[in-house]
């Protein structure tokens, strides 16, 4: 974990509003770079805004993009990230960034105008340390369409309010998330060991020093969800398998929420098991299979026929691969004793 240094150097403040750094954590994003930095610097935001993108080992032409783009602005700059690793990258932005307030930024996020605005707004208004919204999955293909769905459901990923939208209030985590710097200080930053659930974890800390984590479900960022199943299924099996790490590091943070998964795919293995026995096994991932595809009917009305008929695998793909994920991730993932 990381020790920033304070910004005794960031530029007035503009009308009463403090000045943001913007960091962006960025590898292979050559398609979608230039339009998210754009949007960030077109914030209705009345005051100061700087970008500073951390640039991995991309396979595209990613880090030629950004040196054009902060070369064209200079409220840009381009820090290096030789790991490639998410919360590597997010350390070395915020160090290299020089206000107050931080606001993390993916590299193929589209933000709302005021995104910004509200994200002040309400740091001011709550005193929170850390502020965020909803994190609204789009798709375009019918099988993005599914996920989206999906993924905006409580029954693909629970009640969290960053998926499913909720009242303004405390919570646990936030999507993506606009930081006071003294904040960051104070937790030492993004914990570079957690590959996934780096977020989580590092609000958790937040919370646990005293600070206020804060949903504001005006802050609505459009995601676009993985392509095909096999791009979901990986996504979801190393947000279980890291979130299994979260809980030995911290304990007393796993939920009935997160048990849910991982205790399914051992019921329908062990029906599985017996069942050349026992028939009767097969109630249970018949029992399973059965309340998906009722779910899906509930949760799909308004999907186009093509994309409801993908709903009960995209279900079954997020359960199985969190669950598995969660069941097999080794002991060797855990976090080093501080």
């Amino acid at each position: 974990m990381k020790q920033f240094p304070d910004s005794p150097h960031a530029p007035a403040q503009t009308r009463g509003w403090p000045p943001i750094s913007v960091v962006m954590p960025v590898l292979n994003e050559e398609r979608h770079l230039r339009e998210a930095v754009d949007q960030v610097l077109a914030q209705n935001y009345p005051g100061e805004i700087e970008v500073v993108l951390a640039v991995g080992p991309s396979r595209d032409r990613t880090q030629e993009v950004a040196d054009a783009i902060a070369a064209a602005d200079r409220r840009v700059v381009v820090v290096p990230n030789p790991t490639g690793r998410t919360p590597n990258a997010l350390n070395a932005a915020i160090a290299a960034s020089r206000n107050g307030i931080i606001a993390r930024v993916d590299g193929h996020a589209m933000l709302p105008p005021d995104y910004l605005r509200v994200a002040v707004e309400t740091l001011t208004e709550t005193g929170a340390d850390n502020v965020g919204g909803i994190m609204a999955a789009e798709g375009v293909t019918p099988f993005e369409k599914a996920v989206a769905c999906a993924m905006t459901s409580k029954i693909g990923v629970g009640a969290a309010a960053f998926h499913v939208g909720g009242t303004a209030g405390p919570a646990d985590t936030v999507y993506l998330g606009v930081f006071r710097r003294s904040a960051l200080d104070r937790v030492g930053g993004y914990d570079e060991h957690f590959q996934r659930a780096q977020d989580w974890e590092m609000n958790h800390r937040i919370r646990q020093t005293g600070g206020l984590v804060w949903f504001q479900p005006r802050m609505r960022v459009t995601y676009r969800p993985r392509p095909n199943v096999k791009a979901l299924a990986k996504q979801y099996f190393h947000y279980g398998r890291w979130r299994r790490v979260v809980a030995r590091t911290h304990e007393g943070t796993i939920s009935l929420r997160y048990l849910a998964p991982p205790a399914a795919v051992l019921a329908m293995l062990l029906g599985l098991v017996v069942s050349p026995f026992f028939p009767l096994g097969l109630i249970i991932p018949g029992g399973y299979l059965a309340a998906i595809v009722a779910g899906s009917v509930l949760t799909g009305r308004g999907l186009p026929a093509s994309a409801r008929l993908r709903l009960p695998l995209v279900y079954a793909t997020m359960h199985c691969s969190w669950g598995w994920g969660f069941l097999t991730s080794p002991r060797k993932l855990a976090r080093p004793s501080r």
